[in-house]
C-alpha cells in the first residue's frame, strides 16, 4: 500500500468504533465457548484497532492480562485512552507489532484473539504463525469473512473476487484450522446489527465530508466510492456472505 492511499485509507476509518463487524454479545459468545480459561488468563489481542473488544475482553475477563498489538499508532493511543477512562490500563499493555512476526515466547498465551484481522497476512499463515504461542490446550477465536453459501450471486461473487480473492466459504476456513493443528469448539455468524451499529453506519455518516474532501483526488475518490459500493453489496446480497466467528483450541499433544 503506497502512502498516500495508506493516508487516506486510515482517514477514512479514522474515529469510528470498530473497523470490522462486531459487537460485545459476538465477542461474550464466544468467550462461552473457550471453556476452562484460567482465572487469570494471559490474552494478545492481534489487530486490535482502536480497541472496541479489547475492552469487551478486560471487561469479561477480570483476571486477564491483554497484550493488545496494531501497526496503526493512532489506534493503539486511542485504546490507552479507553483503557484508562475504563478503569482498565494496568490490564492492557498496547504495542506496535507487525502480526506476521511476533516476538513473543513459544506457549506465552492462553488466548489469542483476532477479530477481522487475520486475513491480513492470510488465514493458513495466521493458524501456523500464531499456534506455537499458544499454550496447549489454550484458544485461537478469530473473525473472517466467508461466503455461506457454495453459489453466491454474480454481483456479489465479482465485488469480492476483486476486493478479496482469497474469501473461502465458512466450511473451508473449518477444515483449514483443523489441518493446522487445532481442534474447532465452535463457530457462529456474526449477526447483521453487528455490520451496522458501530461499523457501517457510523462510516456512511463520514461519506458526505469524505466525497467533498477527495473530489478531485483519484485514490482517495476511489476508496470513499468503493466503501459506499461495499454497503450496497451488503445490503443487496447479505444472505449469502457474512462474518463467522471461529474458536479453535490448540490440540494437547
Amino acid at each position: 500500500m503506497d502512502s498516500h492511499l495508506r493516508e487516506v485509507f486510515f482517514d477514512v476509518q479514522s474515529g469510528l468504533p470498530r473497523q470490522a463487524p462486531g459487537d460485545e454479545q459476538s465477542a461474550r459468545a464466544a468467550l462461552a465457548l473457550c471453556a476452562g480459561l484460567p482465572a487469570e488468563p494471559s490474552v494478545l489481542d492481534i489487530g486490535c484497532g482502536p480497541g472496541a473488544q479489547t475492552i469487551v475482553l478486560a471487561r469479561a475477563l477480570p483476571g486477564a492480562s491483554i497484550t493488545a498489538i496494531d501497526n496503526h499508532q493512532p489506534y493503539l493511543e486511542e485504546l490507552d485512552s479507553r483503557a484508562c477512562a475504563a478503569g482498565f490500563k494496568h490490564r492492557i499493555v498496547t504495542e506496535r507489532r507487525d502480526m506476521g512476526t511476533l516476538p513473543y515466547k513459544p506457549a506465552g498465551f492462553d488466548l489469542i484473539w483476532a477479530e477481522g484481522s487475520a486475513y491480513i497476512i492470510g488465514i493458513a499463515d495466521a493458524l501456523a504463525a500464531w499456534r506455537p504461542l499458544l499454550k496447549p490446550g489454550a484458544y485461537l477465536a478469530f473473525t473472517e469473512l466467508v461466503w455461506l453459501t457454495s453459489s453466491p450471486p454474480a454481483e456479489a461473487a465479482e465485488f469480492f473476487g476483486n476486493e478479496y480473492p482469497a474469501m473461502a466459504t465458512s466450511q473451508a476456513i473449518a477444515a483449514l484450522i483443523v489441518e493446522h493443528g487445532y481442534e474447532l469448539t465452535g463457530r457462529f455468524t456474526l449477526p447483521d446489527a453487528a455490520w451496522w451499529d458501530d461499523y457501517y453506519t457510523p462510516l456512511s455518516e463520514k461519506f458526505p465530508r469524505l466525497l467533498e474532501k477527495y473530489a478531485g483526488d483519484e485514490t482517495g475518490l476511489a476508496v470513499v466510492t468503493m466503501e459506499q459500493e461495499e454497503q450496497r453489496i451488503r445490503r443487496d446480497f447479505g444472505s449469502s456472505y457474512g462474518y463467522e466467528f471461529f474458536i479453535a483450541r490448540r490440540y494437547v499433544e
